[in-house]
Formats: structure tokens, C-alpha cells, sequence
């Protein structure tokens, strides 16, 4: 059974930071892609970075190059994402999804995704 459990969201001020956490389990992670999106009330689910996962290259969304940072370990076999976030703005403000693609496609497609965690809230205040 697979498993995509998020955490590490919560409430920041503008320019604070918050690191998310993702745990895998249940399918062979090192297969294609992992990624975090995001979505925000009343607006479609965007793509905020991605990562291939054996590789370890990383890929980002205008919005965020330069503040996010997408990163994973799997030493010990302990298949977890993260998103390190900094310099947040009120703009970042959404729920937070960790999602895996097993078997690949178009990398910042929602569709290309099999895999999708509950969600993690994060909160920016001005």
C-alpha cells in the first residue's frame, strides 16, 4: 500500500521559514519523480519543485527559484522528500502536497502523478 505522509507545515510571518517533510513507503521510490504542489483556495493546483529521483536533479516553479529548496534521503532506505522554504510571502500561503510519479510524464502536470499525500497547510501572515 502506498504511503505519501506529509509534515512540517504550519504559521509563519513574511520571511520566516518552514521545512517540509514527505515519507514514502509502500512502492520503490527511486522510480522517476517526486514532487511538492501546492493549492490555495479557489485556485488550481500549482507546482512548486520537483525532483528525479534517482538522479537527485531538481526543478522549480517561477514563484519560488531562489527561496525553495527540494530535497530528499534515501540513505537506509528512509525515502523522504523535503522542501526547505524560505524567505516566505502571505503569496505562499496554500496547502501543501508531496506526490510521486513512478512511471513518469510531463514533470509539473498534476496528471502525471499517481501518488499524492493528505496535505500539509501552510500559513504566510504579512
Amino acid at each position: 500500500q502506498v504511503q505519501l505522509v506529509e509534515s512540517g507545515g504550519g504559521s509563519v510571518q513574511a520571511g520566516g521559514s518552514l521545512r517540509l517533510s514527505c515519507k514514502a513507503s509502500g512502492y520503490a521510490y527511486a522510480t522517476n519523480y517526486m514532487a511538492w504542489f501546492r493549492q490555495a483556495p479557489g485556485k488550481e493546483r500549482e507546482a512548486v519543485a520537483a525532483i528525479f529521483t534517482r538522479e537527485g536533479t531538481e526543478y522549480y516553479g517561477d514563484s519560488v527559484k531562489g527561496r525553495f529548496t527540494i530535497s530528499q534521503n534515501t540513505a537506509d532506505a528512509q525515502n523522504t522528500l523535503f522542501l526547505q522554504m524560505n524567505s516566505l510571502k502571505p503569496e505562499d500561503t496554500a496547502m501543501y502536497y508531496c506526490a510521486a510519479s513512478p512511471k513518469g510524464g510531463i514533470l509539473f502536470d498534476p496528471r502525471t502523478y499517481d501518488y499524492w499525500g493528505q496535505g500539509t497547510q501552510v500559513t504566510v501572515s504579512s
